[in-house]
């Protein structure tokens, strides 16, 4: 076994290779960038080495620069992680010339998989089933659009290098054709430096599923189950779950052994997946293969009980496969959510920034409820716009779907981000919604549940007075904490009122506060009289609200505004006020305060670099014509015109780093 091992990685995944690591005895030298200079993963491991600057192309992208680390460290082996350089042929060639172990497949694989055009020619040669499209290198525009026209629409227009949905287009017309080539070569060349991109058939209404497949170098491979991860946005995962609601036992079986056969085609010998795009009728197309570990990797690991990075590292080390089929038993469920530092009020644009406050919910295992959370960041670090948005992987595995759910809504309730814009609203929306929890998906979900994008939910029924409930308990807390204030004046008693007004936007919830028995109880004033007791140990200051309410747990997330407080719960965000009698006739004579009109200027919608301006001052332009592009994230987002109009004035050129609502340009 290893002594020493690099990992040529960042983020939570090289937190996470780290943590096994340590279990095992091993030690670990990481690696960082200028940007990374204060990351978690350079402060968990024995040893970093520094390796140039911010930019992936200047640092963890150059081979030679993680070899060197290698020598100068002793580290006898490298884990790759995923993205970088997890799927380059020339990495694990490098390093084996260096003398040194690459932990993951070996290059042959690689070469025959890692490529998506490679790696459907040879299903194809196995006799896999694979989606129609074109294969070959596509020259440019015309001849994408000419196989297009020829496959028939929607085809999906992909980087052969490609990974994590950069690089990726679905176009339903000739003209998405042509813009989403150049797009896809534009993006893959820069988060690869491989700018060939591929043409198939996109399969509507389809389901992705993945079997998770495990080689030694002694030629056995077996399979851990599938993952389904349909529930994407712009083809990124958002959240995946293990097993699929989908699948019955003999389609698991099928796609297992089918992911074997490939497998075992291409000599595989370490942790990977093959991937499948299924339809509803338990009907599989091999997808691609990736070459490495995946995002996605812990609900496997919680539903098998297998640390799949452990295995790759004995693999590597060349030992033998210790588990058999046989032994692979599924057991529980287990959901993971991907929180990312995006604004999903605003189209789920990046937001990058300083962390001022990161509180996860605590890691446990109780009452057959595992809670597990892989991150790579800390309360004051930085979201920086050079890396992928993930702030963490929050994973919950219970006996049951339903439960498996439960507590995932629950941690997210009590996952409080501060600092950043982030998608917390959403994914706790997410776990509230019937079509999500009945089971009912398709890659195309998120399209079609939120259309027009995600506005949040509207404090209703239940939940309403919950919240509205919980905003009376919090002020009641505070009132009796200021009572208690020493030095006051010692006359005539100040007395609290009971009754209360909470505004949640529009409605108005009128209730009588009384501590009781240890318990503040809200008594509403409406028809049926409803009372609610709760109980909380929740003190001033304390961001997370966590205790019960009618003996049910409850965790709300508080920021406290001027005369009332933010609250965050079960996917509604809302900002509750909280009045006396008295103030609650006031404030209904205050007028609504609305936002300026900037029709005029077009806003930077997040933090990123100028791509290209593609129009002049004085130029008239077109409703859905190209104004510029802005990259952040390694994404590449086309900004179009709204309405016809003429371009006044333009404040930017390419090349410049611009802030969220900077202005762009004017128009006339």
């Amino acid at each position: 076994m290893f002594k020493r091992i690099l990992i040529a990685n960042r983020g939570e995944i090289a937190c996470r290779v780290i943590k096994t690591a340590r279990r095992m005895g091993i030690e670990t030298v990481a690696v960082y960038s200028d940007a990374d200079r204060d990351a978690l993963h350079v402060e968990m491991a024995d040893e970093a080495v520094h390796i140039g600057p911010p930019p992936a192309a200047q640092s963890y992208l150059l081979i030679e620069k993680i070899v060197d680390a290698c020598k100068r460290t002793g580290a006898q082996a490298v884990h790759p992680g995923y993205g970088f350089l997890s799927e380059r042929e020339a990495f694990p060639k490098a390093l084996e010339a260096a003398g040194i172990v690459f932990i993951g497949p070996n290059p042959g694989a690689i070469a025959a998989m890692g490529d998506k055009i490679e790696s459907k020619k040879a299903a194809a040669a196995a006799k896999v089933s694979t989606v129609p499209g074109y294969l070959g290198i596509i020259a440019d525009e015309t001849e994408a659009v000419q196989i297009a026209d020829e496959i028939g629409y929607p085809v999906m227009i992909k980087a052969s290098a490609g990974g994590g949905g950069k690089g990726m287009r679905i176009a339903y017309s000739r003209e998405e054709v042509a813009e989403g080539f150049t797009r896809a070569k534009s993006e893959a060349k820069s988060s690869f430096g491989d700018d060939r991109v591929f043409i198939e058939k996109f399969i509507v209404d389809p389901r992705h599923i993945e079997i998770q497949v495990l080689g030694d170098k002694h030629g056995n491979v077996i399979y851990l189950g599938e993952r389904e991860c349909s529930i994407q946005r712009r083809n990124q995962k958002v959240i995946e779950e293990a097993p699929s609601p989908l699948l019955d036992e003999a389609t698991r079986k099928k796609m297992g052994e089918q992911a074997v056969a490939l497998a075992k085609a291409v000599n595989y010998d370490s942790a990977g997946t093959v991937e499948f795009v299924a339809g509803q009728d338990r009907s599989f197309f091999f997808l691609e293969m990736n070459t490495r570990l995946q995002v996605e990797h812990p609900v496997t690991e919680l539903i098998t009980g297998i640390d799949l990075v452990e295995q790759m590292i004995r693999s590597a080390a060349g030992e033998k496969l210790a588990i058999r089929q046989s032994d692979v038993k599924l057991t529980g469920w287990a959901v993971e959510s991907r929180v990312y530092a995006e604004d999903p009020y605003r189209g789920f644009l990046p937001s990058t920034g300083r962390l001022v406050r990161y509180r996860p919910p605590a890691e446990s295992q109780a009452d057959g409820v595992t809670v597990r959370n892989d991150t790579g960041v800390y309360e004051g670090g930085e979201i920086s716009l050079f890396y992928d948005p993930m702030i963490a992987k929050l994973v919950t595995h219970a006996p049951t779907r339903a439960a498996a759910i439960d507590a995932q809504a629950g941690a997210l309730d009590a996952f409080h981000v501060g600092g950043i814009r982030h998608n917390i609203p959403f994914l706790s929306a997410l776990m509230a919604h019937p079509r999500w929890r009945a089971g009912q998906l398709s890659t195309g979900f998120i399209a079609e549940e939120f259309p027009d994008g995600f506005h949040g939910v509207a404090p209703q029924g239940e939940t309403a007075h919950l919240l509205a409930a919980v905003a009376a308990a919090i002020d009641h807390v505070l009132g009796e904490r200021k009572r208690r204030i020493s030095g006051q004046m010692p006359h005539r008693l100040v007395t609290r009122e009971r009754s209360r007004a909470v505004r949640l936007g529009d409605t108005e919830y009128r209730l009588d506060v009384t501590r009781e028995n240890g318990f503040i109880e809200a008594q509403f004033h409406d028809g049926a009289r409803h009372v609610h007791r709760l109980a909380s140990d929740w003190k001033p200051g304390d961001p997370v609200w966590s205790g019960s309410v009618d003996g049910r747990p409850v965790v709300v997330q508080v920021g406290a505004v001027p005369n009332g407080f933010d609250l965050m719960h079960g996917g509604v965000q809302t900002r509750a006020y909280v009045y006396t009698e008295s103030e609650a006739a006031y404030a209904r004579l205050m007028p609504v305060k609305v936002a300026a009109d900037t029709g005029k200027n077009l806003l930077c919608p997040m933090p990123g670099l100028v791509v290209s301006i593609d129009v002049a001052e004085g130029q008239e332009v077109k409703a859905g014509e190209t104004l510029a592009v802005v990259e952040a994230m390694k994404m590449e987002n086309v900004l179009r015109a709204e309405r016809d109009g003429k371009v006044k004035k333009i404040h930017v050129k390419k090349g410049d780093s611009l802030a969220v609502d900077a202005v762009i340009m004017e128009f006339a």
